[in-house]
């Protein structure tokens, strides 16, 4: 029968989020179960795993503050027929409320007996104001089984050794000792995506590629996409003599900072993630959340920091992607200003506008050549250096990067060029022939043993 901690729904009806403040609000939480009638009787659901998806579309949606990580829906079989049973936890940011009723009479229910009454004005004024704030640090983990294999490694790479107490000294349990969301997000396995893509315009209509970094440690998520970062980064090169210049379309430093940021400082109780975005004219990198709880727009380009994950924060510390606390926006700011930020109260944005290329150089002699072949740089590299700045033109950009890999490495593998340009080994079999074909790019030996050779045809 139904009490205190336990609730019986027959179906879904309108009054689901209800029932779920009042736990929420309730020191103790408590279960719901939908398929079952007040009196016991167990009737069961059609469709579980569509219930089980519009539940948690309703709850993450219409309940605020956020309760991601406060509740967990799951599937049970009561005399052979399917029933929803969904845990709520009693919530650390008291009083939640129905989103479209804000902090009223009206919208904060307590769970009284086996009823969700109405919480009076006076309660609702004494919770919000020893209201703790909600953090990953606070939230369980959709997941008990956790391994940490991957973030061991970094911390290996660096001297630092994780001992059996890792994760009480690094913050990732809950108060009640059980995996927290910050240690969910370092984990080896999890469900949160990261995803940089590529558009063909300046709009999100055309979508070129889109690649997913994400559903391991938050540490090798963030280090696969600096990785495609610099490789989409192009350096605009324009051969001279004595001199020859360079220029990136992105500024490196600013840009690692801003995916730093984004990564380190996204709200993840929201349920969102970072996500990462390269147009004909710019790239956008936009984390969810808007400006920490606390900070306001001059505190944040004055350089003012409140780490919104701590937990989060720390390990990026140890293992030294972090230099050092506020200084990532002033590098940002120093080249791009206050106009690269778009601020809103659920998101962040940085905007990066392309560099120009370069103008093509006026001396493109055989002399000018051999001058510039004294450098100390690679042949190779100094040859991919003149044909992307614009001595040979035509190449589609996955040519112009699959030529700056080999010129670095010529015997890199196509399965390493697809993984680091984002694209298929199949593409990658494609530029290769077009390449060939223009008289730009051979194969020295044999598939396994051999190499590859940048062609420089312009002067043969």
């Amino acid at each position: 029968m139904e009490d205190n901690r336990i609730e019986y729904k027959r179906e879904i009806t309108d009054g689901l989020e209800k029932e779920v403040v009042a736990f929420l609000n309730y020191k103790d939480g408590g279960v719901i179960y939908i398929g079952i009638a007040q009196d016991g009787q167990v009737y069961g659901v059609e469709d579980a795993d569509g219930v089980q998806l519009a539940i948690k579309d309703r709850l993450r949606n219409n309940i605020q503050p956020s309760i991601m990580g406060l509740f967990d829906i799951g599937l049970e079989v009561r005399d052979h027929k399917n029933i929803i049973r969904i845990t709520v936890a009693g919530g650390l940011e008291k009083p939640y409320y129905l989103r479209k009723y804000g902090m009223t009479e009206k919208g904060c229910f307590v769970r009284v007996g086996s009823a969700a009454e109405p919480m009076p004005r006076d309660m609702i004024e004494t919770l919000f104001g020893r209201r703790v704030r909600n953090t990953i640090g606070n939230m369980l983990s959709p997941r008990p089984d956790l391994s940490f294999e991957q973030l061991k490694i970094y911390y290996d790479a660096r001297g630092l050794a994780l001992n059996e107490a890792f994760m009480k000294n690094l913050e990732l349990l809950t108060p009640e000792g059980k995996p927290n969301y910050a240690a969910y997000l370092l984990a080896d396995d999890n469900g949160v995506s990261l995803q940089v893509a590529k558009y063909a315009d300046t709009t999100r209509v055309n979508l070129i590629e889109n690649r997913d970094f994400g559903k391991c440690s938050l540490v090798k998520a963030l280090k696969g996409i600096l990785d495609r970062m610099a490789v989409e980064n192009t350096i605009f090169t324009k051969i001279g003599y004595p001199l020859r210049e360079e220029r990136e379309m992105i500024d490196s430093t600013a840009m690692r900072e801003a995916v730093v940021n984004a990564v380190v400082h996204n709200d993840y109780s929201y349920g969102g993630a970072p996500k990462f975005e390269f147009f004909t004219d710019r790239m956008e990198i936009t984390s969810m959340g808007g400006l920490p709880y606390g900070v306001d727009e001059e505190d944040f380009f004055s350089g003012f920091s409140v780490p919104r994950n701590k937990e989060i924060m720390r390990v990026f510390r140890d293992l030294e992607i972090v230099e050092q606390l506020g200084s990532g926006i002033p590098r940002i700011l120093k080249t791009y200003g206050r106009d690269a930020f778009e601020i809103r109260k659920s998101f962040l944005r940085v905007v990066f506008y392309y560099t120009k290329p370069l103008p093509e150089a006026q001396d493109t002699s055989p002399q000018t050549v051999r001058q510039d072949n004294d450098s100390t740089e690679p042949p190779g590299k100094r040859l991919v250096a003149g044909l992307v700045g614009g001595l040979v033109g035509g190449l589609a950009e996955s040519q112009h990067l699959m030529l700056e890999l080999i010129a670095e490495n010529p015997r890199i593998s196509k399965r390493e060029m697809a993984e680091k340009i984002g694209i298929s080994t199949t593409a990658i079999d494609k530029n290769i022939t077009a390449l060939k074909t223009r008289g730009l790019l051979t194969r020295i030996g044999s598939d396994k043993g051999g190499h590859w050779k940048v062609v420089d045809d312009r002067h043969e």
